[in-house]
């Protein structure tokens, strides 16, 4: 904006100049020409009388060089005035020219090398017709036109400098508050919920700085009314935990109640995570600093562990492959087992019993890849399956369990993918980055490392029945 206001300005202005400076820069060039012929014609006026007495030679040299310009000056005289034709000074005009004046009786100017001559016409006592020549350089007819065209050139250079100068204050008072504005709709978007726009600048800037004003304030109301119902929500969890608690401790022993136990336990941690989270108001799937994270292997194998006794009771066979070594990324560790029940539980909860469904942990320099398999009917609209709070379509579906994945993998640099298996089900691939960097768009392939070799999908698999 505030350019194209300095370009507008110096475009009128710079039109307006050249519109008034040519015409002026013409007329005084015309004025110089006027004003030389002028003293030319004062010139010729002196001699007049003089040729109207006397034709002597003498007395009109005498006449000519008291005028002060005997040397610009020429007085022709027809022969029929004196005993023959006489020329006083020297003569620059043709002698056509001359006659044409002496026959037309009015004085006329005519073009000779290096300036130009008037011709005067002026009656004798005889009744014949003299001319009288004055000659008029071309210095003489410039003179003071260069310093005036440079006068006017300076004139409208500044102002043009002057105007593009007020009009660069102008801009500036007028951009500056757009820029803020934009700043902090910037850092309101970067969740610095404190952003805030001065209330000044022209009107309509003001009236867009309160707009923004009255929404941020609006925003940090419903984030805060969010989290306040997100934690309320939460704690009302906890009587029910509570109930489940002391049931699951009345069941005794055996894997199946230490499974319940585990589980409530790990429902009781989730919750505290959830209301703790809300109420501090930071997201759950922040990336970790440096150092932190967990060992990808490790959590796969534990949470594979506590599926494996649901997927024995409803007979599915089940695959692991690539966790033998210890695969650290930067996730927090509850986070990643977050993103792995999820996608477990939909499997379980949307696949028939018996399906199969297998986890590989690929392992590349600057990524770690996560997949989730399944043998059941696949996902018919994968887009919308990503889509936070569609879901899709069955019950019990929510349309969290994936955006929650997605946000884990995006909190790295990475992302989510949904494709087919190889078993002919579903594929979740979470692209996990290592290095901050975008993941590569044009395949999955992980690069190998030096010191060995990847493992490809369901290669080498660990299965059970």
């Amino acid at each position: 904006m505030r350019w194209a206001l300095v370009k507008v300005c110096l475009a009128v202005t710079t039109m307006v100049v050249v519109a008034f400076a040519i015409p002026l820069g013409l007329v005084i060039k015309e004025m110089a020409r006027d004003r030389a012929f002028s003293n030319a014609e004062r010139e010729a006026a002196a001699v007049a009388p003089a040729l109207s007495i006397t034709t002597d030679r003498d007395q009109l040299e005498r006449v000519v060089a008291s005028a002060g310009s005997d040397s610009g000056m020429a007085v022709h005289i027809p022969a029929g005035a004196a005993e023959k034709a006489l020329d006083i000074g020297v003569r620059r005009a043709a002698a056509a020219d001359i006659a044409t004046v002496r026959k037309l009786g009015r004085a006329s100017t005519t073009e000779v090398p290096g300036g130009s001559t008037l011709l005067q016409p002026v009656a004798l006592s005889s009744g014949q017709i003299a001319v009288v020549e004055v000659y008029v350089p071309e210095s003489e007819v410039s003179n003071g036109v260069a310093t005036a065209w440079a006068v006017l050139a300076g004139v409208g250079i500044a102002l043009v400098v002057g105007s593009v100068a007020v009009a660069d204050r102008l801009g500036v008072r007028m951009v500056q508050p757009a820029q803020r504005l934009v700043e902090s709709a910037h850092e309101l978007g970067e969740g610095k919920l404190g952003a805030r726009v001065p209330e000044e600048g022209p009107t309509e800037l003001r009236l867009a700085a309160v707009a923004f004003n009255s929404m941020a304030d609006q925003v940090v109301q419903l984030l805060a009314n969010e989290r306040e119902l997100a934690a309320d929500l939460s704690h009302r969890l906890r009587t029910p935990l509570t109930v489940l608690r002391l049931n699951a401790a009345s069941l005794g022993d055996g894997p199946a109640a230490e499974q319940t136990r585990a589980a409530v336990a790990q429902l009781e941690r989730e919750v505290d995570t959830i209301i703790r989270t809300a109420r501090e108001a930071k997201p759950q799937t922040a990336a970790a600093g440096p150092g932190a994270g967990c060992d990808a292997a490790e959590v796969v194998r534990e949470r594979m562990g506590f599926w494996s006794a649901l997927a024995e009771d409803e007979g599915r066979k089940w695959r692991v492959a690539g966790t033998e070594r210890p695969v650290r990324i930067p996730v927090a560790r509850a986070e990643l087992a977050v993103a792995l029940d999820a996608l477990l539980g939909n499997v379980f909860r949307h696949t028939p019993e018996g399906t199969a469904f297998a986890v590989d942990v690929h392992n590349g320099e600057d990524a770690v890849i996560v997949l989730v398999s399944d043998a059941g009917s696949g996902i018919r609209d994968p887009e919308a399956a990503m889509a936070r709070g569609r879901g899709s379509g069955s019950a019990g579906s929510t349309g969290l369990g994936l955006d929650i994945v997605r946000r884990l993998a995006e909190s790295t640099g990475g992302d989510v993918r949904i494709g087919s298996s190889v078993l002919g089900g579903t594929e979740v691939r979470i692209w996990i980055q290592l290095d901050g960097r975008e993941p590569e768009r044009r395949g999955h392939r992980v690069r190998r490392r030096r010191t060995g070799r990847l493992v490809s999908t369901f290669n080498r698999p660990r299965s059970h029945p």
